[in-house]
């Protein structure tokens, strides 16, 4: 089952919780909550008392992605705000096998991004013990950025690994996603797909899942 994701990073924030209720109407399958500490990337976004705000409007699982340094300081309080996956980046944690344990003992699901330019094969023995594996198809910081073609041979990769070390992995691919690529991501093997200007840009939202929807 391909599961769709949109990233609040694109919503607009004078009426989140309106946004956050059409998305609940959708029924999409994840939330994704970009997190940004305007260190780890160029950019600032929002945090735990956000998440905590909207997370009683919709029983959506939270998505939530943590483009910030040191991450595991914080883990405990976003899984506290609602948050029902956690992923953090492997460029941003240097003790990242710790930090998967850490976050998988506090019930919830366990993620790792990885830049455009970062190796899969950093994060290869780590596969069977991750809920997710997150590929960053643009350069993390900005919504509405183009997908970065070469991204397609990661993906590729990472299904590969996942058939080898854990048939139940999620492969969610952020970055560039539109009607015209989302059908060529999932048959490389992406599963999870986030899209932020195609669901809160240009048509109703929900005008906008049913279009990406029907892409594969």
């Amino acid at each position: 089952m391909i599961k769709i994701a949109p990233s609040i990073l694109s919503a607009d924030f004078s009426k989140l919780g309106e946004e956050i209720k059409s998305l609940d109407k959708c029924k999409v399958d994840l939330v994704h909550i970009d997190v940004m500490d305007g260190s780890f990337v160029p950019n600032i976004s929002f945090g735990i008392p956000i998440i905590k705000s909207i997370r009683h409007l919709t029983k959506i699982p939270f998505d939530v992605h943590l483009m910030i340094e040191e991450p595991a300081r914080y883990v405990k309080d976003f899984v506290d705000a609602g948050a029902d996956i956690i992923t953090v980046h492997f460029e941003a944690d240097r003790h990242l096998d710790r930090t998967v344990d850490y976050i998988k003992s506090l019930g919830v699901k366990a993620s790792v991004a990885l830049n455009p330019a970062t190796l899969v094969d950093n994060v290869k023995y780590l596969i069977p013990k991750l809920d997710m594996i997150l590929i960053m198809s643009v350069n993390p910081g900005f919504g509405g950025q183009k997908y970065i073609e070469y991204c397609d041979s990661k993906i590729k990769y990472v299904k590969e690994l996942a058939d080898k070390y854990n048939k139940d992995l999620m492969i969610e691919v952020d970055g560039g996603i539109t009607k015209d690529n989302i059908a060529r991501v999932v048959r490389k093997g992406a599963n999870v797909i986030v899209a932020g200007s195609s669901v809160f840009r240009g048509e109703t939202i929900e005008d906008n899942i049913r279009i990406l929807r029907e892409e594969f």
